[in-house]
């Protein structure tokens, strides 16, 4: 089943690392349509945050039409997101993860790193092109 990681330390709103943590999710094909998403009461006993977080997560996730809530069922993946066979990528991320960890580089400067390299390849604002 999947599971949210909450990092208190992130600055990031709760119920927003929720909803980027489902559509990672869903990108990643850890989620797929149909799939149920854990209950709020299963990620407040593993989370220990207010269920009205989740709450709202999921709701945010439902006007995007990624969710629908069934009464008395639970709430399940309705759409999946654009995504493809990315083995290749990931091998080769892995690879440059490995090999920046082997040169020192701590976890926020890889992050970093890799958001500027983002940035000058997906500019904000200019969602479909492909840098």
């Amino acid at each position: 089943m999947f599971a949210y990681r909450i990092d208190r330390r992130s600055g990031v709103a709760t119920y927003v690392q929720i909803v980027q943590q489902t559509k990672q999710a869903l990108r990643l094909g850890l989620l797929d349509i149909g799939d149920q998403l854990p209950t709020a009461r299963e990620v407040v006993a593993a989370t220990a945050i207010n269920p009205n977080t989740v709450l709202k997560a999921y709701r945010e996730l439902e006007r995007e039409g990624l969710v629908e809530a069934r009464r008395g069922q639970g709430t399940f993946v309705r759409q999946a997101l654009g995504r493809a066979d990315h083995n290749g990528l990931r091998t080769d991320l892995a690879q440059w993860a490995s090999r920046a960890r082997a040169e020192g580089l701590e976890r926020e400067d890889a992050l970093a790193l890799v958001a500027a390299v983002l940035d000058e390849h997906f500019p904000q604002g200019h969602e479909g092109d492909a840098g």
